[in-house]
């Protein structure tokens, strides 16, 4: 009888049950009188035992039928609160996911996309690792990362979303007091914000032409936020993400026609982990939100 037994037939027995009558249980469960008169005397079968007795006044429950009540009511509460799990689960996606970037998209871009990400889906979680150092997502140190570098491990998934365009800027307070460079010659008669250990800025000024050492930065740090920070408060001409610097009305981009090769941005996931409902969701929310952001700034 166990293997037999159809669990589906507890809910019309116990609308039967409750409502006193097969019309008032097909009306509660959208459904048929023959419908539910069906369902009830499978479910009798199944038992070994008659439910109701067919009186004058309707569908009066036996002792069985009382004995069961009880255990089919517990079910019915179960299904609902599957389906009220179900429902929130169709609703939004609850949850943490932990996001690493450089300190600068930490700082500058990922605040306002966060903002927006979390009016969509208020019951997920947010935590941002900032650091400069790659994250080693193999260790689970996050669930996600924002890169300017492609990483090399097998068992990660790369794309490239976007790309930073960077400039050359000072604020105008700087340039009233030292003059506007016309050409990449002139930044070696201008004050100069660099990075102390990283090449990069060095390499660029070479490319261009221009040999400079590390000693012509006259402020010099390897934090991007420190660097930005300098900038802002006029202590030289500097490099930066466009971004970064549209975020200023008093900081002035210089020598436009530069080229400067732009930084990539890749977003990484872990292979064993991007089928997380969550973790996929903001996933696909960065790679469509960074692209949009940097295209408006």
């Amino acid at each position: 009888m166990a293997e037999e037994f159809d669990w589906a037939l507890m809910r019309s027995f116990l609308a039967v049950m409750e409502s006193g009558s097969l019309l008032g249980a097909a009306r509660r469960l959208s459904s048929s009188q023959p419908t539910l008169g069906r369902h009830v005397a499978q479910l009798e079968a199944q038992l070994g035992v008659p439910l109701f007795e067919r009186t004058g006044h309707g569908l009066q429950p036996t002792d069985a039928a009382r004995a069961i009540a009880g255990h089919a009511r517990a079910m019915q509460q179960g299904a609902d609160a599957v389906a009220r799990t179900l429902a929130r689960g169709q609703a939004g996606i609850a949850g943490t996911v932990r996001v690493s970037a450089s300190r600068a998209v930490a700082s500058f871009l990922l605040p306002p996309l966060l903002a927006d990400l979390r009016l969509r889906e208020p019951q997920l979680a947010i935590e941002v690792v900032s650091s400069n150092e790659v994250s080693n997502l193999l260790r689970r140190e996050a669930d996600i990362a924002i890169r300017m570098v492609r990483p090399s491990q097998a068992s990660l998934i790369a794309r490239k979303v976007a790309s930073v365009p960077l400039c050359a800027c000072a604020h105008e307070d700087y340039l009233r007091r030292k003059g506007v460079p016309r050409t990449p010659q002139d930044l070696l008669r201008h004050e100069l914000v660099g990075y102390d250990r990283g090449d990069a800025i060095l390499r660029g000024f070479r490319a261009m032409g221009v040999e400079v050492s590390r000693e012509a930065f006259g402020v010099r740090s390897d934090d991007d936020i420190v660097l930005w920070q300098s900038i802002r408060a006029g202590l030289g001409v500097g490099f930066a993400a466009r971004y970064i610097a549209a975020g200023d009305p008093r900081v002035r981009i210089v020598l436009p026609e530069l080229t400067i090769p732009p930084l990539p941005v890749w977003l990484t996931v872990h292979r064993e982990i991007r089928g997380s409902a969550r973790i996929r969701a903001v996933y696909d929310f960065l790679a469509s939100a960074i692209p949009a952001a940097l295209a408006s700034a």
